[in-house]
């Protein structure tokens, strides 16, 4: 597999770090309120609720393997943040879609240093929003048939101790597509570009998604998650995944 799993992290950081950078900070504040909104929203209900489900499925453990519980608690909890993580992003997504997009174009041109020609500007954006909605639900039909698959081996005896292994490589893998989507549609690349960019150069952005997956399961953090995992997806974009003429200039540095 090509890639490196750690440089596929590190773009979720310098995409974090670039947040600030005077040319983005404009185009980082509606993704990121939209965000706050929705996660702190959706995760005050659902933790109230996985505390009630995990209590009921503890308490129809049998006497004789609850010495187990200690694992199975984690184990659930992992599998909860995980699912209702990606979930949640999934939401914040489809509804702030085409500023997420107009983020990856201001960030793309910061970091090649050439023009991005897509929405140039929120009039744009405003009007871009059906056609992104529409792309965003596409991405989620794909994601849900092998999240049904997991979900599925998560019930099964014995294999099920995979399952929060599955959950963190799916999770992994679809956030690493869902964002790297962004900087790609401003190219008018299709869906099927993306996945077939994204298996190009797997470590790398299986590394990415994987940092990406367990940040949005942790509270408050999560909250930037989106916008820095769209500047550090455009820069796995720009520096990795591109055609060559696409590609940001060797050597070239980010000004302040």
């Amino acid at each position: 597999m090509k890639g490196n799993a750690i440089q596929g992290a590190r773009y979720l950081l310098q995409g974090a770090s670039l947040l600030k950078h005077p040319r983005l900070r404009l185009f980082v504040i509606i993704p990121l309120l939209v965000n706050i909104v929705i996660f702190a929203s959706l995760f005050g209900i659902s933790y109230a609720y996985l505390g009630r489900t995990i209590d009921g499925w503890m308490n129809a453990i049998p006497q004789w393997l609850t010495f187990i519980e200690w694992i199975i608690w984690p184990v659930l909890v992992i599998v909860f943040s995980l699912l209702a993580g990606y979930v949640f992003t999934a939401v914040a997504l489809i509804i702030a879609s085409p500023f997420n997009s107009l983020l990856a174009e201001k960030a793309e041109e910061l970091i090649t240093g050439r023009q991005v020609d897509a929405l140039e500007g929120f009039a744009a954006a405003l009007m871009e929003v059906p056609r992104s909605i529409v792309r965003e639900i596409f991405k989620l039909m794909y994601y849900l048939p092998m999240a049904a698959f997991v979900l599925l081996i998560s019930f099964l005896p014995l294999i099920n101790a995979l399952a929060p292994f599955l959950w963190f490589l799916l999770g992994a893998w679809m956030m690493s597509i869902q964002y790297v989507d962004y900087p790609m549609d401003n190219h008018k690349l299709s869906f099927a570009d993306v996945k077939d960019a994204v298996r190009s150069r797997r470590l790398s952005s299986m590394g990415f998604g994987g940092l990406v997956a367990l940040c949005t399961g942790i509270p408050l953090l999560n909250f930037f998650v989106v916008p820095s995992a769209i500047v550090g997806a455009t820069l796995l974009w720009s520096k990795e995944l591109a055609p060559a003429e696409l590609r940001a200039p060797i050597g070239r540095t980010i000004a302040g």
